[in-house]
């Protein structure tokens, strides 16, 4: 099926019926660390719902359901899950992966830059949680990981806005948890350190790992972690699945997991 939902494209199977199946619902879904959770969950049999602003992958699993729509802009975000309301009466997971980031000086930043950045990687973990809760709590619960970042906890210059849209969803993480807790919907945060997707390499131009080609700046990033190297998507998606699988984290809710390869476990005057 290949639908028009004003300007979003769904694509995908037209009623998700599988009761068997948990079902997951992934923004960001085109990205590094989302098609390697999409991959992931579509492994351990779970169908998925893919979001993200660009276009369907030709990877993206044939049973799932992919919605190409901007979640920076609320009314589309409304349309996201109405049309997932029209597929499925539950959901079993929700991963609010997408994001975007600003690489500049914040007194180079424009309002209009620091609005979108908090739009799309804060107010839409928001709006989108009003609106997956009654999808989440209609089977019994289920479980909401957003995908924030070791900038939450420590940052480094020029990246201003990511770092406090990523803080704030820390802190939303932990308010969602006490408030969604009594209808059994776990709500945890994951904080990727540095890990190899376009984003990472995008974000190169600040300078903050030297110069060089792209390998050299990531054999510098890489000596900055304790392991000695940069993290695969993989890696990221499969901490991600135990934090939505209830089998794996049942007793977890509002906590931050730091994945970073043990790069903030280090004194910065060591």
């Amino acid at each position: 099926m290949r639908t028009k939902y004003d300007d979003q494209t769904v694509e995908g199977t037209q009623e998700m019926t599988d009761k068997a199946k948990r079902i997951l619902l992934i923004t960001g879904a085109a990205g590094g660390i989302g098609r390697a959770t999409v991959k992931v969950f579509a492994e351990k049999g779970w169908q998925v719902i893919g979001v993200d602003r660009s276009p369907k992958y030709e990877e993206f699993p044939e049973n799932g359901v992919y919605i190409q729509a901007d979640i920076s802009l609320p009314e589309k975000i409304e349309e996201i899950y109405e049309k997932v309301a029209a597929i499925t009466s539950t959901l079993d997971a929700v991963v609010n992966n997408a994001a975007i980031q600003i690489a500049k000086p914040l007194v180079d930043t424009t309002a209009a830059e620091w609005d979108m950045v908090m739009a799309s990687n804060l107010r839409s973990v928001f709006l989108g949680a009003k609106l997956a809760f009654p999808l989440l709590k209609a089977e019994g619960g289920g479980a909401i990981v957003n995908v924030s970042s070791v900038h939450a906890v420590a940052t480094s210059a020029n990246i201003a806005a990511y770092a406090a849209s990523k803080g704030g969803l820390l802190a939303l993480t932990r308010a969602m948890a006490i408030e969604f807790a009594q209808d059994e919907i776990r709500v945890n945060a994951i904080l990727p350190g540095a890990v190899d997707t376009p984003m990472l390499r995008a974000g190169f131009n600040r300078g903050h790992v030297g110069e060089g080609d792209v390998l050299e700046r990531l054999e510098n990033l890489a000596r900055k972690t304790v392991n000695g190297r940069v993290g695969q998507p993989e890696e990221i998606a499969r901490s991600i699945y135990f934090l939505a699988d209830n089998d794996q984290s049942s007793f977890m809710t509002g906590q931050a997991l730091i994945v970073d390869g043990g790069a903030t476990c280090r004194l910065s005057t060591e």
